[in-house]
């Protein structure tokens, strides 16, 4: 590209800036020797250009392009406004009329600017693990299994028929490629004269870690005795934390809701008051017991009533409900209407996006009047900022739940087949087992079964094209994976602060740990 050449002050050249072409600047971590390699390690001119065209994706560079195991290292994409200029030194000797004398050639410098550079990737972070594909003889001797590992052309049945050596690499790697300060919590202060419990498979996990001071009282469904009152530690927790009209009244809609039923799901209790999730954690262990096993698993009982004596509390039993995925039951994991909310399967290395940490609410803040009254800021009225809606825990007939596992209490099937399948053995119920409880054996499975089929049918109407190709079972019995409902747009803002889960899909597990 011509570029004006105008002598300047001192020696300086002025030179015309072309606005075109705008250029992407690498700055590769290597010494390149061969411009064709070092872009194969890019995924080509075409991957560069692919990535150069999502702003939100980082580059990707494979040191073993060839090799599917590599792992990548990622440079961060960034604004410049920085320009290409070529500088050429052209130099030419005079003429030499005196052999002693020396003279210096003449040299002159020529630039021109090839474009303007408006991007650059930088690779800023470390290189992640390699797992190579080798496997180790006995006599130490490392031999490569690539050969056998990849199937590079179509294979006859003995390939695949092969004895191999185990070759499992991680699915996962490091999820940060830059360095970051570990802060080691301090050791635990005890009073004067504590002295550590000692070492069981019961105390293992957990000794470094404070107690949550909730004061809970679980039971397992063995337990022959059941508590009739608080710890004298919750009724003094849960005063500390009264203090307002609004938390008294809270108070009194749960006392209500445990006379009108006994057994109560935390996500049931929250659909039907008003109150901060925190400060529920304090109401709850001072006026119901957790049950930990068997049928009632995960739901909080009025204190001094006992479900193994009364089979009428079948109906409180609790459903563990999880979506059936896979292709024989017509679609994929992909293909359901409401995803997951996290998988390993949907992962990109590293993350790069921070998510916001989540508000610690303070005993003082409870005090305040978080319980339902919320700040001036809240679009909902104070009367329901903190409610769910009924789906979290109520099964309707031609809707999607909201979450892929839920759940359910028997009671709370709201469907009259459904129902017809729990009260088969209304009268005659003779023993409480802790698979089933006072139901009939497999009640649980047939809930399932008839609960999925229920959902297929939905999605076959809101998605037609997932079974056209599908055939229906044998009998009728189509069991079906479903996946966790699809809401509107508004509920899934209302419920995004209060999912069930915030570590992990199960519920119980996570309430358990609210506790421990």
């Amino acid at each position: 590209m011509a570029a004006a050449r105008q002598q300047g002050p001192r020696g300086s050249a002025v030179l015309e800036l072309p606005r075109k072409p705008r250029l992407v600047c690498v700055e590769y971590p290597g010494l390149v020797r061969d411009v064709g390699a070092m872009l194969r390690t890019l995924g080509g001119e075409q991957g560069v250009s692919r990535i150069y065209a999502d702003p939100a994706k980082r580059l990707e560079l494979y040191f073993r392009p060839k090799d599917p195991y590599c792992h990548p290292v990622c440079a961060n994409r960034f604004p410049t406004s920085t320009m290409l200029l070529r500088v050429t030194r052209r130099s030419r000797k005079k003429q030499q009329l005196d052999p002693e004398e020396q003279i210096q050639p003449e040299v002159q410098f020529e630039m021109d600017i090839l474009g303007i550079v408006t991007t650059v990737y930088k690779f800023q972070g470390m290189s992640d693990f390699q797992y190579l594909a080798m496997h180790s003889g006995p006599d130490g001797k490392q031999t490569s299994m690539y050969d056998k590992v990849l199937m590079l052309k179509p294979e006859k049945e003995e390939f695949f028929n092969k004895d191999l050596p185990l070759y499992i690499p991680p699915p996962i790697f490091s999820r940060l490629d830059t360095p970051v300060d570990y802060f080691y919590r301090p050791d635990i202060q005890h009073r004067e004269g504590y002295n550590n419990p000692q070492v069981s498979a019961e105390n293992l996990i957990g000794l470094s870690r404070a107690r949550r001071p909730h004061n809970a009282i679980f039971v397992n469904f063995d337990d022959e005795e059941i508590p009739t009152k608080p710890l004298d530690a919750a009724v003094q927790n849960w005063k500390k934390v009264c203090t307002n009209p609004v938390d008294k009244k809270v108070e009194e809609e749960l006392r209500k809701l445990f006379e009108v039923r006994p057994v109560w799901s935390r996500n049931a209790v929250k659909a039907n008051i008003s109150v901060h999730p925190d400060k529920l954690k304090v109401l709850l262990p001072y006026l119901a017991y957790y049950m930990l096993t068997g049928p009632w698993r995960s739901l909080w009982v009025r204190f001094g009533y006992d479900p193994r004596k009364h089979p009428e509390a079948k109906i409180y039993q609790v459903l563990d409900f999880r979506i059936r995925c896979g292709m024989k039951y017509g679609y994929a994991a992909t293909d359901m209407p409401v995803k997951a909310k996290r998988s390993t399967y949907n992962y990109s290395l590293p993350i790069t996006v921070k998510k916001q940490g989540s508000h610690t609410v303070s005993v003082h803040d409870l005090k305040q009047g978080l319980g339902s009254a919320g700040t001036s800021g809240a679009k909902k009225s104070p009367s329901s900022r903190y409610k769910l809606k009924e789906s979290v825990y109520i099964f309707r007939e031609g809707a999607l739940p909201p979450y892929r596992q839920m759940f359910y209490q028997l009671c709370d099937l709201n469907v009259e087949s459904l129902q017809k399948i729990i009260h088969r053995n209304d009268g005659t119920e003779s023993e409480c087992t802790e698979r089933d409880g006072w139901c009939l054996a497999k009640t649980s499975d047939d809930l399932r079964d008839s609960m999925s089929l229920m959902i297929k049918q939905i999605i076959r109407s809101t998605r037609p094209a997932l079974f056209s190709n599908t055939t229906s079972s044998e009998d009728g019995k189509e069991q079906l994976a479903y996946e966790s409902g699809e809401d509107e747009d508004d509920e899934e803002e209302e419920e995004e602060d209060f999912k069930p889960s915030d570590g992990s899909e199960n519920e119980m597990e996570t309430e358990i740990l609210d506790y421990v």
